[in-house]
């Protein structure tokens, strides 16, 4: 997902560059995305055609969320109704979490198609967040929230499995945030991870 405005910010962080690299934070979400599933398909309502435009890693799929300005759970019905019937369940990530472990996320996926009835979202400390798998059985009650909120509250009244996953608490909402992240990443990028080997 990838639709708001983000006005915390000042500019879209959709499009915020990733340092030594030739791509942009929703680059790297979609790279994330295509660790779970062949059909990655991003959500997009703010800066759509300018985001579209920027992006050098493309999805399965793009899909425009009129509704955006109405808030995350917009975005979420938006992007369910438009899977098709043989869909089993989906996954949700968010633009703005460029620290997830890979190795992590891969054994998130693989847990989903072991289980596909199964809910299971990332860990926040006891609270069940984004990364997230939905299975179809779960869409008609996410497709009714409603206002600026995502489906945690749902996921936690269903006892989703809530899996550990490193990185989710390092999103990106303000300048402050881009900092400490862009600090991370250069710690953390492809060159520092292979000298550690």
């Amino acid at each position: 997902m990838a639709a708001g405005a983000s006005s915390r910010l000042g500019r879209p962080k959709a499009l915020l560059p990733m340092a030594g690299a030739d791509q942009i934070l929703l680059d790297r979400a979609i790279g994330f995305g295509q660790l779970l599933s062949d059909d990655v398909r991003v959500l997009c309502g703010a800066w759509y055609p300018l985001i579209r435009f920027r992006t050098r890693r493309q999805p399965s799929r793009w899909q425009r969320v009129p509704d955006w300005h109405l808030g995350l759970s917009a975005t979420l019905a938006a992007g369910l109704a438009g899977l098709g019937p043989k869909a089993k369940g989906a996954f949700v990530l968010v633009a703005d979490q460029p620290l997830l472990d890979e190795d992590a996320l891969r054994a998130f996926g693989e847990a989903a198609r072991f289980v596909p009835n199964q809910p299971l979202a990332a860990d926040y400390g006891g609270r069940p967040g984004v990364p997230a798998y939905l299975p179809r059985w779960l869409w008609p009650e996410v497709m009714e929230l409603q206002g600026d909120r995502g489906a945690g509250q749902l996921l936690a009244s269903v006892r989703a499995t809530r899996v550990e996953i490193p990185g989710v608490h390092d999103d990106v909402d303000t300048p402050e945030d881009w900092l400490r992240v862009q600090r991370r990443l250069s710690r953390t990028g492809p060159t520092a991870r292979q000298s550690r080997r």
